[in-house]
Formats: C-alpha cells, structure tokens, sequence
C-alpha cells in the first residue's frame, strides 16, 4: 500500500479532558480516543466523554472520528455508551469475537495483542488473527500482549512482524510504544496503514500538547517520504 503524508491515519488515544481532545483535533489527528474500560487509569465516565465529544465536534475546527476503546464488556454497556456519546467507533481491546464485534452499534477497530515472542519467521498467529476481524471489514490495531492489561500497553514488539504483514497488504493501525521520537522509524520499516499513540505524547501522566503536535509531524513527515 503506497502511502502519502496525507494518508498515513493518526490516533491520539487516552484523551480525558475536551482541551487534549481539541489539541489532537488542531494538530491534524484522524482519530482520537476515550477509555471506558473498567480499571485503567485513563478511564472515563459516558457524561464527560460525552462533554470532549459535543465539544469536539461543536469547536468549529476540525473534527476526527472519535473512539471508544472497551475490553470484554457486556454488548449492552458498549451499544449505550456508543449510543450516549455519538461515537463513530467502538475499539475492542479483550477477547471478543468476530461475532460479537459485528453487534456492534457502529464502526470497529480490534486490538490483535502481538506476543511478545513473535517473530518474522513465527508471527504467533497474529496474521490469521488479523485477517479474521479484517476480513469482515473491521480495523485492526496491532499491539503488544501484557498479560493481565486491556487496553493500551505502551509496549512495543518485534516491528518485523508488521512490516510483513503491511507487504502482504493486510492494513492495520501500528500501536505500542510509539513516540515523537521513535514514529519515523516506525513508519519506514512498516508501512502501516496508521499509527496509534497514547502514552508516548504525555507527560508526567498527562497529555503533552507539544508531544502532540510533534508526533503528528513526525509521522506525516515520514509518510511523504515512503510514498
């Protein structure tokens, strides 16, 4: 898949408060994301997801498609805060299945955790995983398993198994321990469809709006130039 600045897709995930949301949104973010699974420290409640949402998409300025991100939760709990919010997409982070992804209540992106073993010549299954939800027409987001964390890990793996999997064709959003740094390098070698961060543009536990601003141009940089 040949890439251009403009269609390397960007998620800024983790958002907690409507100016990080705005600050994604001003810096060119494709996607920003709001936690609702149980016991992360990123987490939210429906009423203020529901503030950074109207308030997103009431600023006047531009507007990305906003994410849920949940993990095992009852299909009721996702459709109604999916429903309360306006969400655009409901990204899965546990075990859920094809099936109960396409009950959904509107676009999916699923997490495809990536062991840490994984390598190039032995992928762990992570291929067949991801053609499996792909293949029915979902995003996929490709990140490091760390046994007992759903959700966003801030870990990376072996990015040689994206890169095989991007040459296959097979698109996906690249996500673990990206940052303004290190998202170039990630992009050259993989070619993803998309980058996902969250931890990597915070500082102190909190979104840095300069890390921001820096990670969205570092990767539409490094884009132009795979193209």
């Amino acid at each position: 898949m040949t890439m251009t600045s403009q269609e390397i897709r960007v998620k800024i995930c983790g958002i907690r408060d409507l100016d990080d949301g705005l600050a994604a949104a001003d810096a060119g973010a494709d996607f920003i994301g709001m936690v609702f699974v149980p016991e992360r420290h990123r987490r939210i409640t429906p009423e203020a997801a529901k503030v950074i949402v109207d308030g997103v998409r009431n600023s006047g300025g531009p507007v990305p498609r906003i994410v849920g991100l949940f993990a095992d939760q009852l299909l009721d709990e996702v459709n109604a805060i999916v429903e309360y919010c306006g969400l655009d997409l409901a990204q899965l982070c546990g075990k859920e299945s094809v099936e109960y992804a396409g009950q959904v209540g509107c676009d999916v992106i699923k997490v495809v955790h990536v062991a840490e073993s994984a390598t190039a010549s032995d992928d762990a299954g992570t291929g067949e995983r991801l053609k499996d939800y792909s293949g029915v027409g979902h995003l996929v987001t490709l990140d490091r398993y760390v046994e007992g964390i759903q959700g966003g890990t801030g870990e990376g793996f072996d990015w040689a198994v994206a890169a095989l999997l991007s040459q296959a064709g097979l698109p996906f959003l690249l996500a673990g321990g990206l940052s303004p740094e290190n998202v170039a390098q990630a992009i050259a070698e993989v070619r993803p469809w998309g980058v996902d961060v969250s931890s990597g543009v915070e500082t102190g536990g909190d979104k840095d709006h300069q890390k921001i601003r820096d990670f969205m141009r570092n990767a539409r940089t490094a884009a132009g130039k795979t193209a």
